[in-house]
């Protein structure tokens, strides 16, 4: 038997692959794949644009499968036919970052779809160690979870909390995740896009105004803030103005989140980090979100199904890829359909 298999060959191209799907070792299990989210990693890989990316290389890590056979020595928590997500990530459990609790920002992390190939396929092998599961949520809303669970990371970074006013830069799925997850804190969220459609789905997730991110801004946020800027700025574009704007409108004492790999070097005043005494963080990945989004999934604290704008076979895959790639503005999330 054979199985069908995207893979990004280079920068810009794509194929179809048939190739042997892969066999359960000791301790893992082999998944049938039915969805599949194609994320903005994904995109950059496409165009050339992910540095952690060698090619060829087969994306994928946002998914939702079945169990289809157990290797040797996985517990009986997990059966056949079972309906399942996945913590795409890896902790070599040594560096300081693991040692410290940390290990969603292992160094040595070979994230699924990046750093090794991913899932964007008929059948796939993970650790069972790596499965979540929830049984009142259905594929799309598992496919879903680990982007989530990144933009409920950032909120827990920034330390975000209820009564609090944080801004968002950038409406896209992660930013969208850290929107819903500062609301549920209790913050007051103003969300900043470009593409007002995304605006109105921040709405939806929880914001409490949305702003272009064109002229204007700045005062309009001061306005909000009684002149005195947000307490927590998360910066989830990945571009050098939008890391500059994330220092500049921060409140004094205030916190900056940066989810996003800026594709270019920023250059910063740094009078405004030791001045306003901001704490600058980055945010990688996600450690116990993913059950706080599995949980909030399923109170329906939030429908994350209206972020889907796209859904498309795994033949298609590779020209959604290039489809957005062109003309990005329509996508807030594609979900690649791999089996019913």
């Amino acid at each position: 038997m054979r199985m069908k298999a995207v893979v990004i060959q280079e920068p810009r191209r794509t194929g179809l692959l048939s190739i042997d799907p892969p066999q359960p070792g000791p301790g893992e299990v082999l998944l049938r794949v039915r969805r599949v989210g194609l994320c903005g990693s994904d995109l950059n890989t496409f165009r050339g644009l992910n540095p952690l990316v060698r090619y060829p290389r087969i994306p994928g890590h946002e998914i939702a499968a079945t169990i289809e056979a157990l290797g040797a020595g996985v517990p009986a928590t997990w059966r056949a036919g079972q309906t399942v997500t996945l913590n795409p990530y890896t902790a070599c459990g040594a560096c300081s970052s693991c040692r410290a609790g940390r290990a969603n920002a292992c160094r040595e992390n070979q994230t699924l779809g990046v750093q090794r190939d991913g899932a964007l396929s008929e059948f796939a092998c993970v650790p069972h160690g790596k499965l979540l599961a929830h049984a009142g949520l259905g594929l799309d809303e598992l496919a879903l979870v680990e982007p989530f669970s990144v933009g409920f990371h950032a909120a827990a970074r920034g330390r975000v909390a209820a009564g609090e006013t944080v801004l968002v830069l950038g409406c896209g799925t992660i930013g969208l995740g850290a929107i819903a997850a500062c609301a549920l804190r209790g913050a007051r969220v103003l969300a900043v896009d470009l593409d007002p459609r995304k605006r109105a789905l921040a709405a939806e997730l929880g914001a409490a105004e949305g702003f272009d991110a064109g002229a204007g801004l700045e005062a309009a946020v001061r306005e909000r803030t009684g002149g005195h800027g947000p307490a927590a700025v998360i910066e989830a574009v990945g571009a050098p103005q939008t890391y500059r704007q994330a220092v500049e409108l921060a409140a004094f004492a205030g916190r900056v989140v940066y989810i996003g790999y800026a594709k270019a070097e920023v250059a910063y005043e740094t009078k405004h980090f030791v001045a306003k005494e901001l704490d600058i963080l980055g945010s990688r990945n996600a450690l116990g979100e993913f059950d706080e989004v599995l949980a909030a999934f399923a109170a329906r604290r939030f429908d994350p199904l209206k972020l889907v704008t796209h859904r498309v076979s795994l033949d298609e895959a590779g020209d959604a890829l290039r489809d957005w790639a062109n003309d990005p503005n329509p996508v807030t999330k594609i979900l690649v359909e791999v089996g019913a």
